[in-house]
This record gives C-alpha cells, structure tokens and sequence, in this order.
C-alpha cells in the first residue's frame, strides 16, 4: 500500500517540501545542540524541563485520545466511526514518534537512552513509560496497518487482531496515567503533588486529540474526496465538548484546594502563574489566553447551533487544541520548578534553536501523519469507488 503514497497533487508534493524543509532546518540546529549541549537553550539548572518535554507531554494525550473513537467502534459496534478510526489511530502513531523524539532531543546525548534499556529498573517510572509509549506504537501500527489492507481487499480483519484491539484500548489510558505519575511522583515539586493530575491529563487529552482529529477530517474533506461522515464528526465533537468540561472542572477544583488551603508553598507556583511573582510574570499573559480560549471553546462547543456549523466547530477545535497546549506545555512544566525548593526564581524562556528544535520534530510528525493519512484517504476512496 506504500506506493500510494508517491502519487498525489501538487498540492501534496507542496506540502511534503515544506514539511522536509522545516525537518530539515531542525535538524541542522539539532546537531548544533548535539555539538554544544544544551546550553543553546533556555534550560538551566533551576529549570530543567521546557519545551520539550512541554511538548511530550501533550502529545502523549493526543495519543491515547485515538481510543475515543476506537472503543466505540470496535467494542459498541458503532458504525458511523467506521471511516474515521482509522484516522485516529494514525493519528496516535504520529503522536507516539513525536514524543519519542521530543525525549530524544531533551537527552542531550542520545546515547543516553540505552541507559534504560541495558539497566532497566522495576522501580523506575521513566522505565514503564518507555515500556508502554513503545507498546503504544507498535499496538496502533499494526492495528492500523492490517485494518487498512483488509479493508483494500475486502476481506475481514483476522480473528487474532480483535484481542489486539482490545487491548490498545485500556493500553491508551496507561500510557498517559504512566505520564502523569512520572510528576505527581515528585514529591520536591508540590505544583505536581496531587492526585488529580492522572484524571486531569485523561481528561485535556480526550479534548485536545480528537479536536485535532476534527480539524484533519475537515482538511482532508476540503482537499480530497474523502468525507469523513457529518454524523461521526458530530459525535466527535459532543466528545469534545464534555472533556473540554471536564478538564476545566478539574482546573477549578486545583484553584479552589490551593486557594482555600492557603498553604504557601502550594499556592506560590499558582500564584506565579496566574499573576506572577516579585515581577516574574513570563508565564502570566500565556496562562490567562489558555484559560480565555478554554472559556470560548465551552461556549461554541456545548451551544448545538455552533457546534454543528463547521466553521465555528473548526475554530473551537483550534481554541481546545490551543488552550490545552499551553495550559498541559509550559503552563504545566514550569511553574513546577518556580520558585526552587530552595525559592530561587529563575524563568525560562525557549531559545530559537530550541523552538526551530522543537518545529522539526512537529516536521516529522505531521510528515508521517501526511503519508499515512495519503495512503489510508486512497484506500478509502478506492473502496467507496
């Protein structure tokens, strides 16, 4: 089925030279990184997370969103998610390789990543979140690849994929829980020390994934023959609409705790966020457009006569999409090393070799999502046809 994808328009080849450029400009401040070390970006040793590990961690959440529209299909039998399934689980393919890059680059040395491999440790959480983000990849490449060909063909999927599927399903929600532990474990760093950060992230990511998947569906319906099915997008959005919800009641119970308890050492980390302390306030404007977006996508998504008109439905999309990133990127990363437990502050600020970085690994992403996407849309049309 890979030749399909070495046929398309002009428009596609245009979007495959753009996407190798942007690669390609990455990956050349890439080995200026590999040659300097990461002081070519804003990290230090106060804050030693940022924008990479910003974006990992949301794209983990796009990744296990794909089971939205999985377990409705395959486990509830539900028909309209037919077309669109298999979007979602290329979808969470591209999602995968970009968070295993964006820790690839956050190592420094590369090399580095055979630590975990040679000398794994049972007790290390790093360790189960490498085991299940690369069970996660190889469970939705073949789930993806096999359904896709069956379909070609006509055929039924073979009978021992139906386990596989199943178990993908509980698989999605591990990869992000693993995540979330990987913070909340931290007892140091009190911004991550609670318990609602597991359901939170479940919950952000069951709004920005499949939000994303609406704006693809969107896309490819305008460019190519390939409709997705109004229904399904409708469900779609309906999904959307109540995670978006519940992501921001999970915000508000963390306000109210902090605030109510009125512990300092909790309340500083929010308090630099929201209105920033002694001065700092880098991340304020950032966090208050998170919440203004979140606040607009609520309105345009729960009113059915906005919803349902695709225009404002892509505009709340990219208002969920964009408020999640900031609010589940550096709005999560940073402020848990603000102020230092020794309540040194120090703020970050992502360098142009780190964004170009950063732009690169998005290249490669969106470059593989495009030529899966080319081949399953060629499929599909081939088989409506």
């Amino acid at each position: 089925m890979f030749e399909r994808a070495l046929v398309g328009s002009r428009k596609y080849w245009g979007l495959i030279v753009v996407l190798l450029a942007i690669i390609g400009v990455g990956f050349i401040c890439y080995l200026k990184q590999l040659d300097y070390g990461l002081g070519i970006t804003g990290m230090s040793r106060d804050v030693a997370w940022g924008l990479y590990i910003a974006n990992f961690t949301f794209l983990v959440g796009v990744a296990a969103s794909a089971v939205m529209v999985v377990l409705p299909y395959y486990l509830h039998n539900y028909k309209q998610f037919g077309k669109i399934t298999i979007l979602g689980e290329f979808l969470a393919v591209a999602a995968v390789l970009m968070t295993m890059l964006f820790i690839l680059v956050d190592l420094g040395q590369p090399a580095r990543v055979f630590n975990m491999i040679l000398h794994p440790s049972l007790r290390s959480v790093m360790f189960w979140d490498m085991v299940v983000l690369g069970g996660y990849l190889l469970l939705n490449i073949v789930i993806g690849w096999l359904t896709l060909d069956a379909e070609r063909k006509g055929e039924k999927p073979s009978a021992w994929l139906k386990p596989v599927i199943f178990l993908s399903m509980p698989w999605a929600i591990s990869i992000h829980t693993v995540t979330a532990m990987l913070y909340c474990g931290l007892a140091a760093r009190p911004f991550w020390l609670t318990a609602l950060l597991a359901p939170r992230f479940l919950a952000s990511a069951f709004a920005s994934g499949p939000a994303l998947l609406i704006l693809f569906c969107l896309i490819i319906k305008r460019f190519t023959k390939f409709d997705a099915g109004k229904e399904a997008i409708e469900k779609v959005a309906q999904i959307v609409a109540y995670a978006v919800t519940t992501s921001v009641f999970f915000l508000l119970l963390e306000f109210f705790t902090v605030y109510y308890g009125q512990l300092p050492k909790h309340m500083i980390h929010f308090h630099y966020l929201l209105f920033g302390v002694e001065g700092y306030t880098g991340l304020v404007p950032w966090m208050w457009a998170s919440l203004v977006l979140a606040c607009l996508s609520l309105y345009l998504l729960i009113n059915p006569g906005t919803r349902r008109r695709e225009d404002f439905l892509a505009a709340a999309c990219a208002a969920v999409f964009a408020s999640i990133w900031i609010d589940k990127g550096l709005g999560l990363i940073v402020p848990g090393f603000i102020p230092s437990p020794l309540g040194e502050i120090l703020e970050y600020a992502p360098t142009v070799p780190e964004i170009l970085i950063t732009l690169g690994v998005w290249g490669v992403g969106f470059l593989v999502l495009t030529v899966l996407y080319k081949i399953a849309v060629s499929v599909k049309e081939e088989t409506a046809a």
